[in-house]
């Protein structure tokens, strides 16, 4: 079955969302129209950025980059936390004809070196928490510090220190860039083999128009930025769409998410939204009896959980909590992140366990044999249309395998109902085979999560000489909770089939996750499979 683009209206809503063409424009409509409304929210003493004062420091990092003997379509590196510093460079690089490329600032050198030398980047703009970063220098690229000072009042001044170091000559896959061309994204991968992901100005913007149309956001609306921004979901879901749609986007001090800040954070910003990981949901939720009194809350409309699947439980105990829904949407780097997503209560129907119906794009789920499925048939999930990129950088086996006809081709597993909604079954890789049975960990995983007490949940194959692969399972428990693993089992038989159960159980402490907040299966199987 394929659902077109079509599929998501809006019905008699005459919200439009916002008109940019890209980075380069993204704030021009406030600053003209409401230059001293609040775009960003920063430092410890949670300071108002206006639009015009932002407008005006990415001007001068424009400025200061138009000096240098970069050229336009050059790629820069982006090393910056969820910062004032990100912000300003994401949007000066782009002022200034350039290819920004954002970089986890969290990663060892060696391997954060490696990325920047895959992609060619002719310098890195580094934020204060990468000021010291030798292993950039070690790899040939100049690091150019970048620093925002803001006064109480709301005012800043930038510093952009582009040093005297001759620029290296563009290497890796940068031939491979255009003048269209806006960023270069990094895909989550877990070792140094990440994919490099082209998105150009026009991606960009279609983005934006279909986050923005999905929640009808404005220039009332406000959110705290949870996810990190060199990666998709936090970049344009919290940031770029809620800028191109004149709002204000609270970053935590430090730029990293805090859960103990996070509800004071809420308050100071006003917010009316936040999107989030379910692991970052699970922890707010643990923490909403003391960090979320309801006499206090603000106006929020709804929240978002997006790049893992959600578990029911937790989507319903939250909209409890919140008084909110809690909209489920899938996307990837690859889609300029949103592909789908549920609707806002007053435009749509909400279907639990679904990520909603497409946001702009086609989604169509394939047979091995490449025949589209009809409803309610599981099968790979395919998506095309101007948000999804041309292929990745640097690596044409992996672009003519994963882009077919226009099609990106996601390697997730799912199916669509009658209605055109989305569910979501679980990864082609991650499939457990045991016997010839094949198993969805992410479907054992969200039963073994419904257990009363449980935290978190992680499925692995254990290898096994005779059926292949048997299933493992690795569980947090709720603090507080004397939960056995033979508790926990014997609720799984209940309600998976016999070769589903896990045979092997661990009741942990914490399971790893990658920087974006997803599980890290290659670390929990590293760790338990053994």
């Amino acid at each position: 079955m394929a659902v077109p683009a079509a599929a998501f209206e809006r019905g008699a809503d005459r919200y439009r969302p916002p008109a940019v063409t890209g980075l380069t424009d993204l704030l021009d409509r406030h600053v003209r129209e409401r230059p001293h409304a609040g775009a960003l929210i920063v430092t410890g003493e949670r300071v108002r950025l206006s639009y015009r004062t932002l407008d005006a420091l990415a001007d001068e990092v424009a400025a200061r980059l138009g000096g240098t003997r970069l050229r336009r379509g050059d790629a820069v590196g982006l090393v910056c936390a969820d910062t004032a510093e990100f912000v300003v460079a994401l949007l000066g690089a782009a002022r200034a004809g350039l290819v920004a490329a954002p970089v986890d600032p969290a990663l060892p050198g060696p391997r954060l070196s490696a990325r920047l030398e895959a992609l060619g980047a002719r310098a890195a703009l580094v934020g204060p928490p990468a000021s010291g970063a030798p292993a950039v220098a070690r790899a040939g690229v100049p690091v150019w510090p970048l620093r925002v000072d803001v006064a109480r009042d709301g005012a800043a001044t930038v510093a952009l220190d582009t040093g005297a170091r001759p620029l290296p000559h563009a290497g890796g896959a940068a031939h491979e860039l255009t003048d269209e061309d806006a960023l270069v994204l990094f895909t989550a991968g877990t070792t140094d083999r990440a994919r490099m992901v082209p998105l150009t100005h026009a991606n960009v913007a279609e983005s934006v128009r279909n986050i923005c149309a999905a929640y009808a956001l404005g220039p009332a609306d406000a959110t705290v930025a949870v996810m990190p921004f060199f990666h998709g979901h936090g970049l344009f879901a919290a940031l770029v769409s809620s800028l191109a749609a004149g709002g204000c986007v609270l970053l935590p001090e430090r730029g990293r998410f805090s859960a103990r800040t996070f509800w004071d954070d809420v308050r100071a910003a006003g917010a009316t939204w936040f999107t989030a990981v379910p692991t970052v949901h699970e922890i707010l939720l643990d923490r909403s009896a003391d960090g979320f009194p309801v006499p206090q809350a603000p106006p929020m409309r709804f929240v978002r959980s997006c790049s893992a699947p959600l578990n029911a439980a937790t989507q319903r105990a939250l909209e409890r909590t919140l008084g909110v829904p809690l909209l489920s949407a899938y996307g990837m780097t690859e889609s300029t992140h949103q592909a789908t997503s549920e609707p806002l209560p007053q435009h749509g129907s909400l279907r639990q366990g679904t990520v909603g119906r497409p946001t702009g794009v086609d989604v169509r789920v394939v047979a091995p044999d490449g025949r589209t499925r009809r409803a309610g048939t599981e099968g790979e999930v395919w998506v095309r249309g101007p948000t999804v990129a041309r292929g990745y950088l640097g690596d044409p086996a992996e672009t003519a395998r994963c882009f077919t006809d226009g099609w990106f081709r996601t390697g997730d597993l799912g199916l669509l109902d009658e209605d055109g909604c989305l569910t979501l079954t679980g990864r082609i890789k991650n499939l457990i085979v045991r016997g010839g049975e094949k198993i969805s960990p992410e479907y054992v995983e969200d039963v073994l999560a419904g257990c009363p007490g449980v935290v978190e949940a992680a499925v692995f194959a254990v290898p096994d000489a005779r059926y292949g692969q048997r299933v493992g399972a690795a569980v947090v428990v709720r603090e507080g909770e004397c939960l056995e693993s033979a508790h926990i089992l014997e609720y799984a038989r209940g309600r998976l089939a016999s070769f589903e159960v896990p045979e092997r159980l661990h009741v942990v402490a914490t399971l790893p996750h990658t920087a974006k907040g997803a599980l890290d299966r290659g670390a929990v199987a590293a760790r338990y499979a053994g």
